[in-house]
């Protein structure tokens, strides 16, 4: 398994163009409202705004972006929504598997997938393994997922894996057991749709992410609205933690001393 560096533990390396960008979807049914159409025709509509953000991803040198697809809160909804959303999500994995092997796009679904029926579980880990290979771009989508959850099942699993420590973990000891232990933290956090709270989506890994929000809805975010959200994150100061005379002095363009715990930079 790869080891990704914890934003909290030591100073990630950053760049102009984000490695990691996740996106909450939201504004689907409110395009769709604005035109007289059923929730579900936002939705739709949505999916083809996924199709344009993965190319957008592929075309600037994005490793890894993370969708948040279907909440654990999101079963709230009303039943015919909840299932015709299953609906669409089973039909887009049946439709899109091809052309993402095909573009070198691995996909991943991360959440508690138990409550999917039969049929869905296995349209996923179909997918999963059918793009398995691929390198040129992590699309992870996530469903009936939520922060507190990945947390909890990480905590269950670490500690009924490693009894011996009697609690004395450490992040290093529970960050192979998060949904997203295959990927790097988030750089740029994007949420569509004029909302501005990150509902329970990746609590633990969007600590030092940059936030971007935007009024713009999700069946209207091309690529010129990507740009925009990219365009913010390269204003940014990433510090993590330290201050602005510290970056001034990285001479080389990366962040320096990155290997080096963050403990160990403070008490310096």
């Amino acid at each position: 398994m790869v080891s990704f560096k914890s934003s909290t533990r030591t100073i990630p390396e950053t760049a102009r163009i984000p490695r990691h960008v996740a996106i909450i979807m939201d504004g689907n049914g409110r395009w769709a409202k604005k035109r007289f159409l059923p929730r579900i025709a936002g939705h739709s509509r949505g999916v083809e705004t996924v199709r344009e953000a993965v190319r957008y991803c592929l075309g600037h040198g994005i490793g890894y972006l993370t969708l948040f697809a279907f909440s654990s809160e999101n079963w709230r909804r009303p039943a015919d929504e909840v299932s015709l959303l299953m609906q669409l999500f089973s039909r887009a994995l049946m439709q899109e598997v091809s052309e993402l092997k095909a573009n070198g796009v691995r996909l991943r679904i991360v959440g508690d997938l138990s409550r999917f029926d039969a049929p869905l579980q296995t349209l996923i880990r179909t997918a999963e393994q059918a793009t398995a290979a691929n390198d040129k771009l992590t699309l992870t989508v996530a469903a009936n997922y939520g922060g507190r959850w990945d947390i909890v099942q990480a905590v269950n699993r670490m500690a009924a894996e490693h009894s011996e420590k009697q609690g004395r973990w450490t992040e290093d000891d529970l960050a192979p057991y998060l949904a997203m232990n295959h990927a790097p933290e988030p750089d740029l956090f994007i949420r569509t749709g004029g909302e501005e709270r990150i509902s329970n989506f990746l609590l633990w890994q969007l600590a030092y992410a940059e936030f971007y929000f935007t009024a713009t809805l999700w069946p209207e975010f091309d690529s010129k609205a990507f740009d925009l959200a990219v365009a913010s994150y390269q204003k940014r100061e990433r510090r993590f933690g330290r201050v602005s005379e510290q970056l001034a002095a990285d001479a080389d363009g990366t962040v320096a001393g990155a290997d080096r715990p963050a403990d160990a930079k403070r008490h310096a």
